[in-house]
Formats: C-alpha cells, structure tokens, sequence
C-alpha cells in the first residue's frame, strides 16, 4: 500500500524569507519588505494619478478606484464613527486603509502568495502611530487633565466601582488597544496563509498521485483564495474603523 508523505514546509520557511539586496547589511531587502514598497509605491500611484485627472466630470478609471475609496472610507468609516470632525483625518484613515489592503492581498498573488502583514513588525507601526494619534487627539480636544478623568473615570459609574473599573479602563485604553489591533490583523493574515498553504501542499501532494484525489483539495484551495480576497479587505476596514472609533472616543468623550 503507497502512503503519500505530504511535504509541508517548516513554519519558518513561511514567515521567514531570505535577503534580496544588500544580505547581511542593516539595509537588507527581502520579499516582505518589498511587498511594502510595493504597496506604498500603488497607494501613492492611485491618488497621485487621480489627482491629475480631477478636471473629469465623469470619473474613469484610476479616478474612480481613488474617488470610491474616499467616499467608501468618509460614509462608511468616518461619518459613522467621528462624524464632521473627522473628515480632517481622511487622508490618514484612507491612506492606512489602502496600504494594508495591498499589504495583504498579495497573498493572493501568483509567484508572490505572501501577506506582508502576515509579520508583525508593520502591524505593530502603525497600531502604535494610532494609539500616538488618539492620544495626542484626546489631549489637545480635552487637555490632558480632562482627558485622563474621562478615559479613567466614566461619568455615570458608582464611585465605589472605580476601584475596579479605572485599572480596568487604564489596560484597556493605554495598553491593551495598540496590540489588539496588530494582533487581530497579524493573527488574521497568518491563519490565512497557513490555510492557503496546506491546502496548496495537498492538492500538489494528491495531484502527483492521483489526479481524482486533488480534486477535492483544489477545489478547497480555491475557495479559501476566494475567501481570503474577502479577509484582506475586511481586515483594512477593521484596522481602519477602529482607528476611527478610537480617535472619535478622544474627540467625543462619553457623557
């Protein structure tokens, strides 16, 4: 009886990839770096054209791509979470919106099937420039007095329960928030590709020995590709919404 040896590779092989440029220096460029550059270098490109093209009546094209995720980002996120005041942060929230969707949906693409953000360092960026941002903002709209007695202080809890509430509410605001928004994309993008992965191993496994058998995992395979597209996208809006709900909590402290 054959047994087929499926082989995986090693967790490291996945998340580690060796240097591109300059190996061995403090400038050294490998795949995830790159796939940062590369979404930089696409956010940028798509409003730095659009903008060119502002004269259209009808928006085309790149403008269109650009427009609607203005619009997505000020209807959606912005107006639902700060309200006008926010729309000072629009070009922040769309820019950190688009920058992680293209970080992740590389997973996805043929030769590179990688998420950046499958790596923690970026997350954990721009999750600390946010919890700078929110501050600052809660700071300066309220002073920092204000701001302290609000954040650690709720308005309408029994002063006995301070005792548990402020350590509480002293965690969640100033510690707590920064790691749980890089961990929930991190950890979201490296499920993601360890499913995308194992079943890519199975389906090329079962292929090589009998084409009936990799049908099943193929079919898998491109259902999780479908579903990771979807996971991408909604794990930028998550990063970004929050972001927005933590901002509008400094602007608009609770009564």
């Amino acid at each position: 009886m054959n047994v087929l040896a499926l082989d995986f590779p090693p967790v490291s092989h996945l998340f580690e990839w060796p240097d591109i440029f300059f190996s061995g220096t403090a400038y050294a460029i490998n795949k995830t770096v790159l796939i940062y550059l590369a979404a930089v270098v696409i956010t940028a490109a798509i409003f730095l054209l659009a903008g060119r093209k502002t004269g259209s009546l009808v928006p085309a094209g790149i403008q269109h791509v650009a427009e609607s995720g203005v619009t997505f980002i000020e209807e959606s996120v912005v107006m639902e979470t700060i309200g006008e005041e926010g729309k000072k942060f629009m070009p922040f929230l769309t820019t950190m919106f688009f920058f992680i969707l293209f970080s992740n949906i590389f997973e996805v693409i043929p030769g590179i099937q990688f998420p950046a953000n499958s790596r923690m360092a970026i997350p954990i960026t721009l999750a600390l420039v946010v919890w700078v941002i929110y501050n600052v903002v809660g700071i300066r709209s309220q002073g920092l007095g204000g701001y302290l007695k609000n954040s650690l202080f709720p308005p309408g809890v029994p002063v006995a329960l301070y005792l548990i509430v402020t350590p509480i509410e002293l965690v969640s605001t100033f510690i707590v928030r920064p790691f749980s928004l890089a961990i929930r994309l991190w950890a979201n993008m490296v499920a993601g590709h360890l499913l995308l992965v194992t079943f890519a191993v199975l389906t090329h496994t079962l292929w090589s020995s009998t084409y009936v058998g990799a049908v099943a995992p193929f079919a898998m395979l491109v259902m999780m590709t479908g579903f990771e597209i979807l996971v991408s996208v909604l794990q930028a809006f998550i990063f970004t919404i929050l972001t927005a709900v933590y901002i509008g909590g400094s602007l608009h402290p609770a009564h």
